[in-house]
């Protein structure tokens, strides 16, 4: 009985501990619009250093800064730097479709997706259908030559349709078969919305994810889709609720990470978020 009661001890211990540990485990890559600025004014190379220099391997592309794909790839493997994924404009999916393929295709990139649905004024279901029409067309074209297709949201999706979102619309229109989703966690919490619950509600959907925190003092529920760049704060001292968004983001299996940070701060704000992602446990 005293062993038994030993082993239970034990177990218990163990559990409680194993709770106490839990910890961000993903490798943390960086969006590389991040450095816009420093692309445009020092150039690919010196940037591309630059992002080496942080401890990044894996980067999001926004294009290939006056580049043409297969030199911005082979100036990303100079560097040991992977290209995961990459945004494409959304008038380019309707009309420019076989080339954004091939441009992925050249770039090497495991994921194609696009941020931004073009649209008038507040974001309407007449906009979400023809958005539907245009991912599941493009998903398709991109799984034949071995890519997937995603959709990076932008808060303005969350207009209220039914008893749901136009967001709800969006994910349940579009085949999972070759659709998949891209998290901001700003661009969910910014017009008011709960990142795990979203995350728990579509959990085959979310395969990558943007990290992005949200100045203290700045008021949510606004469906605009835009703010200040200036509200982009280092990671961990900002509104998210980090231990809740990861500890939902790892046990649904999202699979790429990537800090965003837009601010004209963010080549003195990214290495302390790497710093905070990398120390923290729940």
């Amino acid at each position: 009985m005293k062993s038994r009661f030993l082993t239970v001890f034990i177990f218990c211990l163990a559990s409680i501990s194993q709770a106490a540990d839990q910890s961000f485990t993903g490798v943390t890559g960086l969006q590389l619009y991040s450095l816009r600025g420093q692309f445009k004014l020092r150039g690919v190379p010196w940037t591309l250093d630059r992002v080496k220099s942080f401890g990044i391997t894996e980067v999001e592309l926004a294009g290939t800064y006056d580049l043409k794909p297969e030199q911005f790839k082979a100036e990303l493997e100079q560097r040991g730097l992977k290209a995961i994924s990459g945004h494409f404009p959304y008038g380019r999916y309707k009309t420019d479709l076989e080339a954004v393929v091939a441009e992925a295709k050249t770039l090497g990139l495991q994921y194609a997706g696009c941020a931004w649905i073009d649209h008038k004024g507040s974001f309407d279901e007449a906009e979400c259908q023809d958005a539907i029409a245009t991912f599941n067309k493009a998903g398709e074209a991109l799984a034949a030559a071995g890519i997937r297709f995603f959709y990076h949201c932008h808060g303005y999706e969350f207009e209220k349709q039914g008893d749901g979102t136009l967001m709800d619309v969006l994910i349940t229109g579009t085949k999972a078969k070759h659709v998949s989703y891209e998290m901001d966690v700003f661009w969910v919490v910014f017009p008011g919305q709960d990142p795990a619950a979203l995350l728990n509600k579509y959990p085959d959907r979310w395969k990558l994810m943007h990290l992005k925190d949200l100045r203290k003092d700045v008021a949510t529920g606004s469906l605009s889709g835009g703010t200040d760049v200036k509200n982009d704060v280092t990671i961990g001292t900002g509104q998210m609720n980090w231990p809740s968004i990861l500890a939902a983001a790892q046990k649904i299996g999202v699979k790429h990470y990537f800090i965003e940070d837009e601010s004209p701060t963010s080549e003195e704000q990214i290495p302390s978020s790497l710093s905070f992602l990398k120390n923290l446990k729940w």
